[in-house]
């Protein structure tokens, strides 16, 4: 039955810790429906009285509800005193789209970091100007189309250096507080069926590259995964990394797709913090022009022990 097989390989796939293989990246972008055709399927199955059948999808429902539920948050909070309260911006702005809404938002919110994929040659000019007295600092990626990025930053930068990638990556170290942070933009291509492959290899180089890291890390942006990929999970784990939205209990509060006839169904944008980081809330906000809504995470950041 097409209803429960489809259901049933997904989550296998999820609990297996794979998705390297179309279509399972793009099925997993939606994985909560899927208990849609597995309960179907299931109903169907009862109501023919085909008994093995109704087991078999009953288990694969069950399965795919308990991987569904939403992402426990995290309990454990870093020890030390608070040296610095930060307040992040992650947007893409869909190729400068987005570039006047998000500048509103910063002027509301006032954050001391802010990160912005497929920000083009006009949005870099746009914001890098705008903010010239608030925001100073800049790594940037300067490149037509969605290839541009952008890290805006109230504390000077250092070692800029960017992951390599289709779409810009850029990096640089931060002394916060007299604690040097390393920020990473993530902006892989997306999961298409035609470029898994590379979608795995960008996230997995932006996973090497944290994991290299020795001390206190935040890494935001448009991931074009959510925690039900495995090559996401992998960046947090290998960078001992913690997704803010999952620590505020808000990890499945959708950021894409805006402005499309479907609702927003998945969370890929995301900002991702090392241990010394405590986080205080995480909100997020439409950005007129993008179909993405931007990240604003509020953090304290502790002395690290």
């Amino acid at each position: 039955m097409l209803l429960l097989a489809v259901p049933a390989a997904v989550t296998a796939c999820r609990l297996l810790d794979t998705d390297a293989v179309t279509p399972v990246p793009q099925l997993l972008s939606a994985f909560p429906w899927l208990t849609v055709p597995a309960g179907l399927a299931a109903l169907l199955a009862a109501a023919t009285g085909r008994r093995g059948l109704g087991l078999l999808a009953a288990v694969t429902l069950a399965a795919t509800a308990w991987a569904s539920l939403p992402y426990p948050a995290r309990t454990t909070d870093p020890p030390g005193r608070t040296l610095a309260r930060i307040k992040v911006i992650a947007s893409n702005v869909e190729i400068g789209g987005g570039t006047p809404a998000l500048a509103e938002l910063i002027r509301r919110e006032h954050p001391q970091l802010v990160f912005v994929s497929e920000c083009d040659r006009a949005c870099g000019r746009a914001l890098t100007t705008a903010f010239a007295t608030e925001l100073p600092h800049r790594a940037a990626v300067d490149a037509a189309g969605s290839a541009g990025s952008l890290l805006l930053s109230a504390a000077p930068l250092r070692d800029r250096r960017n992951v390599p990638a289709t779409m810009g990556m850029p990096g640089a170290t931060a002394d916060i507080a007299g604690v040097p942070v390393r920020l990473q933009l993530a902006h892989p291509v997306p999961p298409l069926a035609h470029q898994v492959p590379l979608w795995t290899r960008e996230l997995d180089r932006v996973a090497a590259t944290a994991a290299r890291w020795t001390g206190q890390a935040l890494v935001a942006g448009d991931f074009n995964a959510s925690q039900d990929h495995a090559a996401f999970r992998a960046v947090l784990d290998r960078g001992r990394l913690h997704d803010a939205a999952r620590t505020a209990g808000v990890g499945r509060t959708p950021t894409w797709p805006l402005e499309s006839f479907l609702p927003p169904f998945v969370q890929i944008d995301h900002v991702l913090v090392s241990d010394a980081f405590h986080v205080r809330s995480v909100r997020f906000a439409d950005i007129a022009g993008s179909d993405h809504r931007a990240v604003v995470a509020t953090l304290d950041l502790r002395a690290p022990p």
